[in-house]
């Protein structure tokens, strides 16, 4: 039997164990953090393939090093999709629709940041390039309150080994409907639509994530947002990604992606989808 690693014992681990068993692969943990790793030395257990690239770079580099792994989505594809300025110049130049933004790359004084703001409604959202679940994720209503933000910010990039010094003004789609939408090996394979409690909304509330208290509700979507996701998949050239898409009444853009997607229920996903994955994973191996 094939033996997958996941970095993670999350939901993602829970849900995938059985039924890639069903289809001829292990899945065994292969922690990348909270630990020690001996790299002098042959590790004892052994794996096939991974499935993501850890988070944590240089834990993963040794991991792939020491079990000489390839990757469902490698090193290159998760750090390419965690860079949401890079995702979205990318998806632009390919002709995909993407909301207006603009990457500030620290330091820069106050003049420029206005200047940079000048052509966008307010309000507009603020954003660090390359964190992950929302984090720092803020909404600026006026010029002080971005100039506020970018305090912050400025502060956190002050600090010697912050990796990232870049983060991105982006205008704000007010009543947007929120998709996650998964594809893959470059098709297709389901959707969900993200939502925040009514109260959530009513305290003021606009962040639509999971992890933030969103509920994920599996959805139906029209051809046009399937091919969109699609589009995005292979442009970035990601085999197994989450594509985020906002949807107004007028327009539909692509906002984020993830390559390190957590896999949901299989009722939110079509009903090949872990067959494909399958796929995926033993063509990878």
């Amino acid at each position: 039997m094939l033996r997958l690693a996941l970095t993670t014992r999350a939901e993602t681990f829970d849900r995938l164990q059985d039924p890639l068993a069903d289809r001829g692969i292990e899945v065994g943990h292969l922690p990348a953090t909270g630990r020690t790793i001996r790299l002098d030395e042959a590790p004892a257990d052994d794996f096939d393939v991974g499935f993501v690239y850890p988070s944590q770079t240089p834990a993963g580099d040794a991991l792939s090093a020491l079990y000489d792994l390839p990757w469902v989505n490698g090193r290159d594809a998760v750090l390419r999709s965690r860079n949401k300025g890079g995702v979205v110049a990318t998806l632009g130049a390919a002709g995909l629709p993407v909301p207006k933004t603009t990457m500030v790359s620290s330091p820069v004084d106050e003049a420029t940041l206005v200047d940079a703001v000048a052509d966008f409604d307010w309000p507009v959202v603020v954003k660090p390039n390359s964190t992950t679940r929302g984090t720092g994720v803020a909404k600026a209503t006026d010029i002080d309150s971005l100039l506020g933000i970018a305090d912050y910010l400025d502060l956190i990039h002050d600090y010697r080994a912050t990796g990232d010094k870049t983060y991105l003004l982006q205008e704000y789609l007010p009543d947007a409907h929120d998709y996650r939408v998964m594809v893959v090996d470059g098709e297709y394979a389901g959707a969900v639509e993200r939502e925040l409690p009514a109260d959530a909304r009513a305290d003021g509330r606009w962040k639509h994530n999971v992890h933030r208290g969103a509920e994920a509700t599996g959805v139906d979507l029209p051809n046009e947002y399937r091919r969109l996701a699609e589009r995005a998949a292979a442009a970035l050239d990601v085999s197994y990604l989450g594509v985020d898409l906002l949807a107004t009444e007028n327009r539909v853009v692509v906002v984020e992606t993830n390559a390190r997607p957590t896999v949901d229920v299989a009722t939110k996903y079509v009903p090949d989808f872990y067959d494909r994955l399958a796929a995926l994973i033993k063509a990878t191996a």
